[in-house]
């Protein structure tokens, strides 16, 4: 939580940094390769993460990665993180600055949990549904858990719409639990 907290205040930074140089546009994709590549690398997470490993270390195999990739002032940001002793923050930051740039240009992030992966037409349904519901450009983001067994899940900012058989299952359990302790 402290963490998460942390990382919005260096996202905030960042993304008001970035407006004041008119390159919200190139920070964004800059936070959404550097959220990917720590995501899908996992040796790189535990470089990030690990106490034992020196900052000069960590900062070289970061400019390895993202020179002459990413924007000088993504690169700052991965500076003041060394400097701040913040680094495992940076994935996290990164995140987070793709959301408040989102919030910025009127968009928003949906996820929908799903058993299977949502057809193309029901993609649609989903994204103008929740245009309809939000008022807001909506991306949507299809994660796929088939321990839901069907339905979906759908997270939209801080709401969240449980409509999954898994779901289902637990309210019901929960209702049953409540009454047999009630008798």
């Amino acid at each position: 939580m402290i963490g998460s907290r942390a990382a919005i205040r260096y996202a905030k930074a960042i993304l008001n940094l970035s407006l004041d140089l008119k390159k919200a546009d190139t920070i964004n994709n800059d936070m959404q390769l550097i959220a990917s590549t720590v995501e899908e690398n996992t040796e790189l997470q535990l470089l990030l993460n690990s106490p034992v490993i020196k900052s000069e270390a960590k900062k070289s195999a970061l400019v390895a990665i993202f020179d002459k990739k990413i924007d000088d002032t993504s690169l700052s940001l991965i500076n003041l993180l060394i400097e701040n002793k913040r680094l495992p923050l940076l994935p996290e930051v990164a995140k987070q600055y793709t959301l408040l740039y989102d919030e910025h240009k009127g968009s928003q992030l949906a996820e929908v949990t799903t058993a299977i992966p949502l057809t193309d037409d029901l993609e649609e349904k989903v994204l103008a549904k929740v245009k309809e519901i939000t008022g807001k450009k909506v991306s949507l983001e299809n994660i796929i858990d088939p321990t839901i067994i069907g339905g979906f899940i759908l997270r939209v900012g801080d709401k969240q719409f449980d409509a999954s058989i898994l779901g289902k299952m637990n309210s019901l359990r929960r209702t049953f639990e409540n009454n047999t302790y009630a008798s």
